[in-house]
């Protein structure tokens, strides 16, 4: 094992419970090979998650996919920092581009898409994507998660739905 494994592994070990040693151990990984794209994503993740730093997170995740555009690992993480800061037409291209990338898991991606849609308040389309996610799902892993979600779709078009109907008030 190369020793900027060690450290990846430290750092994926720490996270998020002990933030310091993380960062201490992704900074000695960095020292090793600066183009780690695991690392870079593991930075990225701790500024859109921690410190809420969207824009340096941002920084981290492109900079991996620069070196690798195969980098797997950092385009579920890439696409739900670009949701939280609101930038969702670069996130539904990221989206598209990360579901065409042979071995990425196309259910972690169509949740992220659902996850966009959630956020656009488009709750029809967000189900139908849940409906594809479903249908791509290879384990049993993600079918609470799924549920879960569909339930919380269904409840807020539910309240859309009642908004948007008059109320008729009745005649005397």
């Amino acid at each position: 094992m190369k020793t900027v494994d060690k450290y990846i592994f430290e750092a994926l070990d720490n996270y998020p419970y002990s933030l310091v040693e993380t960062i201490e151990s992704l900074d000695y990984a960095l020292s090793y090979d600066d183009k780690n794209t695991m690392a870079l994503c593991l930075y990225g993740r701790v500024q859109a998650d921690q410190l809420f730093k969207y824009e340096e997170a941002k920084e981290f995740f492109q900079q991996a996919i620069s070196i690798n555009i195969n980098a797997i690992e950092v385009y579920s993480y890439y696409i739900n920092t670009l949701v939280l800061n609101e930038d969702y037409s670069e996130a539904a291209k990221l989206i598209d581009f990360a579901l065409t990338i042979k071995g990425i898991n196309k259910v972690e991606i169509l949740l992220k898409k659902v996850m966009l849609f959630e956020s656009r308040k488009n709750f029809k389309k967000a189900l139908k994507v849940l409906k594809e996610a479903r249908l791509v799902t290879l384990s049993n892993e993600y079918d609470y998660l799924i549920e879960e979600t569909e339930k919380r779709l269904n409840k807020k078009l539910d309240k859309v739905s009642k908004k948007e109907k008059p109320v008729r008030k009745k005649s005397k």
